[in-house]
This record gives structure tokens, sequence and C-alpha cells, in this order.
């Protein structure tokens, strides 16, 4: 059985689903592969059931932060409601819904493992072992994203350890849980699993978030150590052993560390390993390279999307690229203007520049762009500036004691914002204007014009750009 679409996508996340919707909205037809659920990592073992998790712990948290509501509440979380929530927010890992809306967008759906086996050409094998032959007109598009990397730790594997999907679908809290990896996933996965009282330790090789502002990871550090969560930085993990009573975790130094489950959170590996690359001569197994429209080199048909690339393994960053992807393969199908250049319609600029990034951890933390370390690695001529955010009016009414803080990376010559960090209760949803100012490059000179609202938290913004002007003028 062969059937012939304007474009084929494999792969059934958020990043497919939006390279397909937004092509049959340019008017071309598309069909999508799933071997697994429709609606992907993100929707059943990633961003939704994780922040699920996670957030009784924060609301509770900032309810006993503020006198008078914290005299009202008492006693801790009741882990059999926070995982009931969860479920519901998975759908109970049913994807009837995800598939009823690809019937509503016009997105045909092939069910099975999709290989690449010819150009423009993908064949589908479901889990009878039928086969169905695709054939697309215009496009292929590659959005399998990626998979836990499970190290090579002696006895690791053989003691059945938890990846993040383990650890956000469990349906009962694990007296202990131990931790290897010193990430976002590792991060979130202690914040949520000391909440509903498990006794957690992190064992890190390096330190903690270290790919953002040194002064992120050392608070969210001190944040975990205040939920009760051992945590060990600059630690090597030599062995893991399981037995009837849990696993045994043997440290660099000979010290062990038992729990009754380990969490693997040391990263993630393309899932390319068994989609017929080799068959259009790319290496399995490894991140396909792409260009700004998310284009493989050298193709006129072939496209990856989202994490599977390896530009940026964020769920709203692949989205961002799944837009421009599928606004591309459709103005190439039906030979319209491709916008190609620099911050158009169809690059993604962005994950160059302005990538920004939430971290759901105590205290939480949010980023955009470069940090300075990365700044001055590129070149910059900058001028950092911080800022406590406890100082600010409209943190203090927010919650008592608050504590966080912010960090401005300007590039001095065009006084453009290169980068923010911020930490402290809900500064997620301070990122945003960061994220515009930094997309945009809005100079300073205009953002002194962007009046923050008072008593807010979004105040800091005037007090950072008081203290550049401070030592600019």
């Amino acid at each position: 059985m062969t059937d012939e679409y304007d474009l084929i996508v494999v792969g059934a996340g958020p990043v497919g689903e939006n390279v397909a919707d937004r092509a049959v909205q340019s008017g071309i037809t598309a069909v999508i592969v799933e071997s697994e659920l429709v609606g992907g990592e993100c929707s059943y073992w990633a961003c939704m059931p994780s922040k699920a998790l996670l957030r009784p712990g924060q609301a509770l948290r900032a309810a006993q932060h503020v006198a008078g509501a914290a005299e009202a509440v008492t006693g801790t979380l009741d882990a059999a409601a926070v995982l009931a929530r969860r479920d519901s927010f998975t759908s109970d890992w049913s994807d009837a819904g995800q598939v009823a809306w690809l019937d509503k967008a016009g997105i045909a759906l092939a069910r099975g493992h999709g290989r690449i086996t010819g150009e423009r050409e993908v064949t589908v094998t479901d889990a009878d072992g039928g086969t169905r032959v695709l054939r697309a007109r215009h496009a292929v598009a590659i959005s399998t994203g990626t998979d836990a990397v499970i190290p090579g730790i002696p006895g690791l594997a053989e003691a059945q350890p938890w990846t993040s999907r383990e650890a956000t679908s469990a349906h009962e809290v694990p007296a202990s849980l131990a931790v290897i990896g010193g990430g976002v996933v590792a991060v979130e996965m202690a914040t949520a699993y000391a909440s509903l009282g498990s006794r957690v330790t992190v064992i890190a090789r390096g330190e903690i978030l270290g790919s953002l502002e040194p002064f992120a990871g050392e608070q969210v550090t001190a944040g975990l150590r205040e939920l009760g969560v051992d945590v060990r930085t600059g630690t090597a993990t030599d062995r893991v052993e399981r037995d009837a009573n849990g696993v045994t975790i043997t440290l660099g130094d000979g010290e062990q560390v038992t729990a009754a489950e380990v969490l693997v959170a040391t990263g993630r590996r393309p899932r390319s390993g068994d989609i017929g690359l080799e068959n259009v001569g790319l290496e399995p197994g490894r991140y396909i390279d792409v260009d700004d429209t998310l284009r493989v080199h050298d193709s006129d048909w072939l496209y990856a999307v989202g994490d599977v690339n390896g530009r940026v393994l964020l769920t709203h960053q692949g989205k961002y690229q799944a837009r421009a992807a599928g606004d591309v393969i459709a103005a190439r199908a039906q030979g319209e203007d491709v916008r190609d250049a620099a911050w158009e319609r169809h690059a993604a600029t962005a994950d160059h520049r302005a990538v920004p990034q939430v971290v759901f951890s105590e205290p939480e933390v949010a980023a955009v762009g470069l940090t300075a370390a990365q700044a001055r690695e590129a070149g910059h001529e900058t001028e950092v500036v911080d800022y406590d955010l406890g100082w600010v009016a409209g943190a203090s009414l927010y919650q008592d004691g608050y504590r966080g803080q912010a960090r401005m990376v300007v590039d001095a010559e065009r006084d453009v914002i290169l980068g923010v960090t911020f930490t402290g209760p809900d500064v997620a949803e301070l990122l945003h204007a960061a994220t515009i100012a930094v997309a945009g490059e809005v100079p300073i000179s205009r953002l002194w014009h962007a009046v923050p609202a008072y008593p807010t938290v979004s105040e800091i913004w005037l007090r950072l750009l008081e203290e550049y002007g401070r030592r600019s003028a």
C-alpha cells in the first residue's frame, strides 16, 4: 500500500504536530507517523507531568512564606492527590484527544515505526508487522526527539534505573531516591520528590546547573538542601548495585549511598538510530545537522526539527523551529518566496541568540540569551549588572523574606542586552519581557521608557537600568 502526501512528518510530539499543522494551514497535505503516543515526550513524560508534580510543592511553600497565609497552612502534601492531578494532565496516558485534534486539523496519522527507505519515501511498520509505504511529493521532516542517556557506570543498566520517563509517570513515591546528575531534570525531580516526602540524594559529577550563571546553581543547591536534599557535587559514581532492598551506589571516594530507587539524569541522545538515515547518506544515532530553515545540508527535501537536530533541547524552541520549518516547506512546495535571512519568517535565528529557559526549582531560575561567561567568550565587550531581587518593593510584598537575584549582560558597544538571568519565586513570569528585549535588540535608551508598574516584581527592570545608567554615565 503506497500513499502520497506533500509532506511526511516522522514523530508526533509537539514539534512534529506543529510542523504538520503549519504546512497544512498553508495549503499542502501532510501525514504524521508515530509509534508511541501522539503528543510525544512533552505531553506524557516530560514538560506537563513534571510541572504538575512540581506545582503543588511550589504553591505550598509560597503560602508558607506569607504571614497570615502561613498560619492557615498545616500539614504536608497529599501525595496521592498530587499524582492524581498529574495523571489528569497526561490524560492517563491516552492520546485520544491528540488524535482527535490531528483529525480536526486535517493531518493524517500513520501508526507505526517510520524508516526512511529512499528519497522522499518512508516505510511504516505497524505493531502487527504490516508495512505501508508513504511517498512525499515535497518533503520529509524528522521530529523524533531524544532519549535519556544511561552512562556506562558498572552495574547501572542492570540496576533498572529510572529515567525521566519513570520519574514523571511513577504511581508511588519511593521512600528514598538517589539522583545521578546535576542538570535540569535532576534538579526538578529532586525538588518534586523531596516535596512529596522522599529522602533524596543528588550526586553530580560537576556543579548544579553548570551551564547557567554560577549564582543560579549556587542558590538552587542551597534551596535543595533547605528541602532536605543531600547534594553531593564534584562527586563521581563508580558503581551501582540493586538487591531486594533497593540500590547501593558506590561513589568515587568509596562512600556508599543507598536508596529505594535511582534516577539517571545525565543527558539525552538523538532518537535517530533506527529511522533509515543510512539510506540517505547520513549517520544513524547522531544529531542531524541542519541550516536555519531546518533543512538538512545538501538536501532539497529532508528536514530535521526539534531535539533531534541538537540545536536546542527545549520543547518551546522545538515548536519555534517547527513553525519556521512548516512555513518554509509549504513556501518551497508552492513556489513562493523564501525569507531565510536572520530574524525572517523562515529562519530559526533565535536558536543562536535568544533562547529562553526556566528551571522549576527552589528557587526558580529563568534565563535568556548569553551568560556573562558566554558573552565574553563570544568576544563581546560587556557590562554585567547584578541586583538583589529582594530589594525590589514588589518582591517584598510578594513574599516575606523574598530571596532572589537578577543579572543583566549588556553589549557595552551597542547598548543592547545580550542575556538576562533571574532567580527567585515565580521569576518565570519575568522572563518573556527579557526575551523580547534580547530577541528585539531593544536599545537601552528605549527600554528606559518601558516603565514597570509599581509595586510589582517587574520593577527589577527599573533597578537594573538605573544601575547600568550610573555605570555608563
